[in-house]
């Protein structure tokens, strides 16, 4: 017996009653493959944020850790000096669906499916550099009439939005083995290409992909001074008479909020408000060397005014695209309080996906393959197709539901649910 097996066996045994006791601010313990950890002062240190650990405490994070982390070995480096004990053995079992998602997870492995193609990650990153050159070369040859103009701000668009889906690439890790290599490529592409943050999208989003639609932990609906999600939230609010819009008619106001407004002038707050507020003032000169980039690039044609324009007007497109394709995957599905469901139960009642075609995949990215990515969040996105039969043969057998839609239908049920969840504050508003 080596030597770690045998600091194991010492170790002391809690039972998931005395674990749960640890889940506050200041006492966090979390349970990973049986091992219990105390992560109370290692949380603030914590690469992906203090608070994806916070959301785990008193729980077992096995999959969630899994899930994240491509170097397993390097982070055990950090996590053997917390151990504080394990589960008793009467405790340390595994449910039919963890140890079948289990399973299907060394199964994908061994697939090889977590090995990305670089050609494909090559080209992704090439339609970048294509298209922006595309709309230099409209105004080169063609001037700044208003044809020019909108054709120039098309192709701009478009390499915007794919931009976003490469980045979402290499912030998951899943493009080169080494993360350092990854985080470097994933800064260029959001902060240099796109005028963005990583360490903000970072922040958020692994937040959201640990606790998807759970009300106070996943930052992507918290939205509940401008819209209602979900059916809880929304009766809740009601019956306090909380709100102060008319949330009984979000579903109007939601082509006039949301996707005009999200990326233009939202993102372009928050952002270098959070970069100030931790200090990261490496991140901000990245930043802003988009705009000095854009500046330089569009002056020559339609000079400083024309090139702020250019930049709003390309953003309030971008962000239809971008609002209309990141929520129509979580909004209509379930928004609720943490229940403490197992990883794959909780990942399938916050998401569905979006019917497989050559146009779906490149519009949104891979996106559309939803289930599967939050399933296995540093997959390559082009092997999510390959294992999405694995994981709706998991789902049916133990009677998990797996959604699948149409795209236009996607874009109809964000609607329909914000009209819904909209009536039911009204009617607790009301009674």
């Amino acid at each position: 017996m080596c030597q770690e097996e045998k600091r194991k066996d010492k170790l002391a045994e809690y039972s998931w009653e005395e674990i749960r006791q640890h889940a506050t601010k200041t006492d966090r313990w979390l349970v990973i493959e049986g091992i219990v950890y105390d992560v109370s002062i290692w949380a603030k240190k914590h690469p992906g944020g203090e608070r994806i650990i916070g959301n785990h405490a008193g729980e077992d994070a096995t999959d969630a850790w899994t899930a994240f982390h491509a170097d397993k070995k390097m982070v055990m480096k950090y996590l053997r000096p917390l151990m504080v004990g394990r589960l008793r053995p009467e405790d340390d079992y595994e449910a039919d669906l963890q140890k079948d998602f289990r399973s299907l997870r060394r199964q994908v492995e061994e697939m090889d499916m977590f090995k990305p193609s670089k050609l494909f990650f090559a080209l992704t990153l090439g339609q970048l550099v294509v298209f922006e050159m595309l709309a230099v070369a409209i105004f080169w040859y063609f001037g700044t009439g208003i044809i020019p103009y909108l054709l120039a701000s098309v192709f701009l668009v478009t390499a915007q939005a794919q931009a976003g889906w490469s980045q979402h690439d290499f912030g998951h890790l899943s493009v080169f083995k080494s993360s350092k290599w990854n985080h470097r490529i994933h800064i260029f592409i959001l902060n240099v290409f796109k005028g963005a943050s990583s360490s903000w999208w970072n922040y958020r989003h692994f937040q959201h992909h640990a606790k998807p639609n759970i009300i106070r932990k996943d930052p992507d609906i918290r939205l509940d001074y401008l819209f209602m999600v979900g059916k809880t939230l929304p009766i809740e609010w009601g019956k306090k008479k909380k709100g102060f819009m008319p949330y009984n008619k979000q579903q109007t106001y939601f082509y006039f909020v949301l996707p005009p407004l999200l990326l233009p002038i939202y993102f372009n707050f928050e952002i270098p408000y959070f970069l100030m507020k931790t200090k990261n003032y490496w991140e901000i000169f990245w930043m802003y060397s988009f705009f000095a980039r854009y500046l330089l690039m569009f002056y020559p044609f339609v000079g400083f005014w024309g090139t702020f324009i250019l930049y709003f007007f390309v953003r309030f497109l971008e962000s239809h695209w971008f609002v209309w394709t990141t929520q129509m995957n979580h909004i209509p599905m379930e928004v609720d309080k943490e229940k403490g469901r197992d990883w794959v139960t909780m990942q399938l009642a916050a998401t569905c996906n979006v019917d497989p075609s050559f146009f779906n995949d490149w519009f949104s990215g891979h996106l559309n393959y939803q289930i599967e990515h939050h399933l296995f969040p540093s997959m390559p996105r082009h092997n999510l197709a390959k294992v999405m039969p694995l994981c709706k043969s998991l789902c049916k057998k133990h009677g998990i539901e797996y959604t699948s839609k149409p795209l236009l239908t996607a874009f109809k049920d964000i609607v329909g649910s914000l009209k819904e969840s909209g009536e039911l504050w009204f009617e607790a508003y009301n009674m």
